[in-house]
This record gives structure tokens, C-alpha cells and sequence, in this order.
């Protein structure tokens, strides 16, 4: 079973470069390449990647397309029978990727798996959830905000829970191995997601094929979330907000409108420009 790891960045060279150090430092045992897609990132800096790499593809797309069609870039340009979605800020070392394809080998009624994510600091993330809808995304908020506030409770349910391995609707796309059979049959990722519930939407489509998502926490890897967000806050809840209303509007567009209206009440109703996240 071959694997391609596919690894979308925009403007994180520093984080790309801790990440690849990572999986050449402990590189999987399972036979893999590495695909890089570059999202038109303005700080420069692919010579010295394809310098310190050169074994790897960097694929430079012309104009910043997202995080979907990023994914789907690099997943074309690849082979690997197992594709690996993963951010540029991970650490992951070879041995927990290959236990997370260990993980998804022994479920053959999975199309997907994700592996336990956590902070520098060991910090548990809930990197996995029931299907967003208003009440489904309310949860999930409150029960990350407690858990990042330290409410003991909430925190020791955290733990508890990813530390089992279960059947879930979806996975967090910073570390998500798919079948690339399955992949392929629902057409890759959904491109109108430029940024933030890809993810979702794509689990929600194999699982419509019949499939089932693997949270698989003997895998583990080191999440170093929000730095990129932390550089373009206002153009990042840009882009969720798009994401969102996109995600309503393609599983649930009763509830659509009632969204919309109520990010226009707030003042943060997306413009259509999308050029940049």
C-alpha cells in the first residue's frame, strides 16, 4: 500500500519547513512521497524548499485557489493508493503516520481516519464531532471554548473522549487519510469551500457513499493551530463566514437564510471576493 502526502501552504514557510523536517527526520515506513502546494504565497522562499527537498513535488499554483482545490491539486498529482491530508503546521513523525494507516487498514468499511491532534504543549484538540447543523455547531463551540478555558469537567471529558478510537461524522483536515478509491468517487474535495469546513463537507460525502470516519487516537501528532490564522484574523473570519454560508446552503438551506440574516445583523456578512484568504 503506497501513501502520498499531500501539503497545501500559503504564506507558513517556517511551519512547511518544521513539518517536512519532521517527516524526514522519522520518515513513514510505509512507502510514500510528498507533494508541497505553494497557494501563490508572497513570502518567497520555494528555492530553498526544492534545495533542502529535492526528492519532494512542489507543485506553485499562480493564484492563492484555497484549501480545497489546493488538496485536490496535489491529490491529482500524486499516486499513492492512501492519500494524507496535511496542514503545514503539524509535527508528525513517520511512526504515527504509520499507525494511523495501520488504523484505517484494519476497518475496511473506512473510507477516512483522523489521527488524536495536540498542541505543543500536549494539549488535547476536539479534532472530530457530529455533522454541523445549528445545534451540532453550537455544541461543538461551546464544549471548545470550555475546553480552551480549562473547565475541568468539559477538559476530562476531552481527554476521555479522544482517547477512544469510535466512529464519527467527521475529522479534522489537518491530518486526514482517505482511500484514494473513495476519495476519487465523490470527486475529491468541494471546491467552493475556500477555507474551514472542507473537511466536514468531505466526510459528509464519503459517509453518503455508505462509508464510514475513523477517529483512530493511538495516532498522534502536534497541531500548532492559529499561527497562520494569527497573521490575518480579520481575512480568516472572512473566509469562515464564506465557508459557512456555503456549507448551509449545500446541507442545509432552510436554515441559510436564517444564517445570512444574522451575520448581516452582526455586520459580518462576507463580500464575494475570495481572492485572498
Amino acid at each position: 500500500m503506497t501513501l502520498s502526502i499531500v501539503i497545501v501552504s500559503y504564506n507558513a514557510r517556517e511551519d512547511l519547513e518544521r513539518c517536512l523536517e519532521s517527516l524526514h527526520t522519522v520518515p513513514p515506513a510505509t512507502p510514500h512521497d510528498i507533494t508541497v502546494v505553494d497557494n501563490a504565497s508572497t513570502e518567497g522562499g520555494l528555492d530553498r524548499i526544492r534545495a533542502r527537498w529535492p526528492s519532494l513535488q512542489l507543485i506553485a499554483l499562480d493564484r492563492n485557489r484555497g484549501f480545497a482545490a489546493g488538496n485536490n491539486a496535489g491529490i491529482r498529482a500524486s499516486s499513492g493508493e492512501l492519500l494524507l491530508l496535511l496542514n503545514s503546521d503539524t509535527v508528525a513523525s513517520g511512526s504515527a503516520l504509520d499507525t494511523l494507516v495501520q488504523r484505517l487498514l484494519a476497518h475496511p468499511d473506512a473510507a477516512a481516519a483522523g489521527s488524536r491532534l495536540v498542541d505543543s504543549g500536549g494539549r488535547v484538540e476536539l479534532s472530530f464531532g457530529k455533522m454541523i447543523s445549528p445545534l451540532g455547531e453550537l455544541r461543538q463551540k461551546v464544549i471548545g471554548a470550555a475546553h480552551n478555558a480549562g473547565l475541568g469537567p468539559v477538559t476530562s471529558w476531552v481527554e476521555r473522549a479522544t482517547r477512544r478510537e469510535q466512529f464519527v461524522d467527521w475529522v479534522s483536515g489537518a491530518c486526514l487519510l482517505v482511500r484514494r478509491a473513495d476519495a476519487e468517487a465523490v470527486g475529491l474535495l468541494d471546491e467552493r469551500f475556500f477555507l474551514y469546513t472542507e473537511d466536514v463537507d468531505f466526510c459528509a460525502s464519503l459517509r453518503a457513499r455508505g462509508r464510514k470516519i475513523l477517529f483512530a487516537p493511538a495516532a498522534e501528532i502536534v497541531h500548532l493551530r492559529g499561527r497562520s490564522r494569527a497573521t490575518a484574523t480579520s481575512a480568516m473570519d472572512a473566509a469562515y463566514r464564506q465557508s459557512q454560508l456555503a456549507f448551509y446552503e449545500k446541507h442545509h438551506p432552510t436554515w441559510a437564510p436564517v444564517l445570512r440574516g444574522y451575520l448581516r445583523l452582526k455586520g459580518a456578512l462576507p463580500g464575494a471576493d475570495r481572492s485572498q484568504p
